[in-house]
């Protein structure tokens, strides 16, 4: 008696419509930092390091990101 492997794992629609969400919130959010560039520029060097720094990471919190991940594993957007 052995198990379909076709049966025991349906692929989900929800992984590759995340995957294509991921790339457009990382594209939108370069376009937006990209905007700023001119402002930005004319500030001191020792200021544009940490100000682009901190918008290379902040992004991941500002973004929906860890809920869109649990959301493409699970189908729910909580944990829980």
């Amino acid at each position: 008696m052995s198990i379909d492997p076709r049966h025991y794992h349906q692929p989900s629609w929800r992984k590759p419509v995340g995957m294509l969400t991921i790339i457009g919130l990382i594209l939108l959010w370069a376009v937006l930092v990209a905007s700023l560039s001119g402002p930005i520029g004319a500030l001191p060097m020792w200021v544009q390091v940490p100000v682009y720094g901190v918008s290379g990471i902040v992004w991941i919190w500002l973004l929906p990101l860890r809920r869109l991940l649990v959301w493409m594993e699970t189908g729910r957007w909580r944990r829980g």
